[in-house]
This record gives C-alpha cells, sequence and structure tokens, in this order.
C-alpha cells in the first residue's frame, strides 16, 4: 500500500471542513519525518488560500478557476462541497482527475451519490463515500481545527466498483487523522439514521428557538435552553440542501416525533401523573441504552 507520507492531497472547498482535513493531514501525517507529500487546495476566494499558505498548512493553492491545474496532482481528493455542488464538480471535472487517484466528498447525505456516481467518474478513479462526523456551528477556514476530528466518527459507505487497497489506505488515513472509530454501512441506513441523529435535531433545535414568542426569555436560562440550541445557529443553504436531498427519512422521523411530542402534551395536560412518570423513566432507561451503543450496523 502507498505511504501516506508521500501522497499529495487536494482540498476543494477551503471552509471548516476543508481546512480542517489540511490541518488534521499537516499535523498528522506530513509533519512527520521523512514526508514528501504535499497539500493543495483551491477555493473561490483567496483570503483562506492565503492564509492557509502563510500558516505553513497548505502547499499549493488554486482559484477555482484554476482547479484544472490542480486535479492531475492529486494522489487523494477532498470535495468539500454541498452536496449538489459535489456531484457538479465530479461531472465537470472527470477528465482531470489524475489517473488512480482516489477522490471523496463529506456530504450528510449518501443516496444521491450512490445513484449518480457509476456514470461519472472514469474506471481509473476511485470515489469513496464518506461523512466525517465532526466540526463546528462558525463557518470559514478561519474556524478549522484539526482537533474537530480526535475521537470522532468517521462513516464509509462501500461500493461495488471500490477497490480494496483504495479503502485500506482510506481507513488508515481516516485514523491517522485522529478520528477513533470507523462505521462502514450501506447508503441507505448512512441516511436514515443521520436522518435521525444529525437533521432531526437541527429541525427541532431550530423549531425550540422559533417558538420563543420573547427573545428575552433566555434570560432565564440555565443551560438546557442553551444545550438543546446550540445546533440552531444554522449553515441555512447547507442544511437546506441536506433536509430536502434526504425528506422520506426525514419527514418519517418529524412524524415519529411529533407522535411522541402528542403523548407527552396529553399526558400533561389530562394531569396523568402516572402516564408521565412512565414516560420519563422509559425515556430515562433508553437514553443510557443509547449511550453503550457505539457502531452502527450493516
Amino acid at each position: 500500500m502507498k505511504s501516506l507520507k508521500s501522497l499529495n492531497y487536494g482540498i476543494v472547498g477551503l471552509g471548516i471542513m476543508g481546512g480542517s482535513f489540511a490541518k488534521a493531514i499537516r499535523l498528522n501525517v506530513l509533519s512527520q519525518s521523512g514526508s514528501t507529500g504535499k497539500i493543495l487546495a483551491c477555493n473561490r476566494s483567496t483570503a483562506c488560500l492565503s492564509q492557509s499558505k502563510s500558516e505553513g498548512i497548505v502547499d499549493e493553492t488554486f482559484t477555482s478557476d484554476r482547479v484544472k491545474e490542480m486535479l492531475p496532482k492529486c494522489d487523494v481528493l477532498f470535495v468539500c462541497l454541498y452536496p449538489h455542488a459535489t456531484l457538479d464538480f465530479l461531472k465537470v471535472n472527470k477528465e482531470f482527475f489524475k489517473p488512480g487517484a482516489i477522490v471523496t466528498d463529506i456530504s450528510g447525505v449518501k443516496g444521491i451519490f450512490e445513484k449518480e456516481l457509476p456514470s461519472i467518474l472514469r474506471d481509473d478513479v476511485d470515489f469513496v463515500i464518506g461523512h466525517p462526523m465532526a466540526g463546528g456551528e462558525k463557518e470559514g477556514y478561519a474556524n478549522s481545527k484539526a482537533e474537530f476530528f480526535v475521537n470522532h466518527n468517521y462513516i464509509l459507505c462501500e461500493q461495488k466498483f471500490n477497490k480494496k487497497e483504495n479503502l485500506d489506505l482510506m481507513r488508515e488515513l481516516i485514523s491517522a487523522m485522529g478520528f477513533s472509530r470507523i462505521t462502514e454501512t450501506t447508503t441507505d441506513i448512512h441516511d436514515y439514521k443521520i436522518g435521525f441523529t444529525s437533521q432531526l435535531c437541527h429541525v427541532i433545535a431550530s423549531a425550540l428557538v422559533e417558538s420563543a414568542e420573547d427573545p428575552a426569555i433566555t434570560a432565564f436560562g440555565g443551560g438546557s435552553f442553551e444545550d438543546l440550541t446550540r445546533i440552531a445557529m444554522i449553515n441555512a443553504p447547507l442544511w437546506t440542501e441536506l433536509f430536502i436531498s434526504n425528506k422520506d427519512k426525514l419527514v418519517k422521523h418529524i412524524e415519529n416525533f411529533e407522535r411522541q411530542i402528542d403523548a407527552f402534551k396529553k399526558a400533561i395536560q389530562d394531569e396523568d401523573s402516572e402516564k408521565l412518570m412512565s414516560l420519563l423513566e422509559e425515556t430515562r432507561e433508553k437514553r443510557l441504552a443509547m449511550g453503550s451503543i457505539r457502531t452502527i450496523a450493516k
């Protein structure tokens, strides 16, 4: 298998996630003695490109109109764009990828990739569907951190066309960047479970904020509201695309959540202490059990 230290890594989209990949690869892979690999980055705006280069994180930078110059140099390419923008990027630039390159995404929905990838990529380019379960609320390269990845989970969705040696290399790279778990599953299971653990949570947090009739009510906060709504500081264009791209699975989760809210509402409204206590005790036990589950089954 190829050495991680000798590969050239490309980042398309040097925002919070692309920047975090660049920093994690620089600090945890290429900072080792004997490393000959480089990090190349492409972005529409130039401020983050200049900053990343001055910090010694990125070796070469390219504006979007020069991405065709960068792609033939990349052994591993992270496309850190919105889901449909990632697909569009692959369609437009597929002829410029380096033969034998590994290309991967970071998107929060996967079904669209399994459906369209076979008709997009060349046979000599391997696309590995991936999803790093890490990041922060604030956007942009300035808020990127290699530490985001430490002890977090990375999801891989193996496809029939993936080469074993490329999957092995990705697993090695993911671990080297700081991720402590690699979960391997199907795109369908990914979208169903992420629809619950991520997308539904963002919907609930946003709805909770919207339900506040008086914004000043937060002066009475003791931490609960803040904990529940941290993720409501949301990137609206990105999450709009994620919600709609996964609408069938997400709407089912929302409907189930509505049923549970109605059950609590009815017990409170009816002053049914026995029912309410039963619901709360059941919830506690279920949440404790959830905390012990660390894998996603295929």
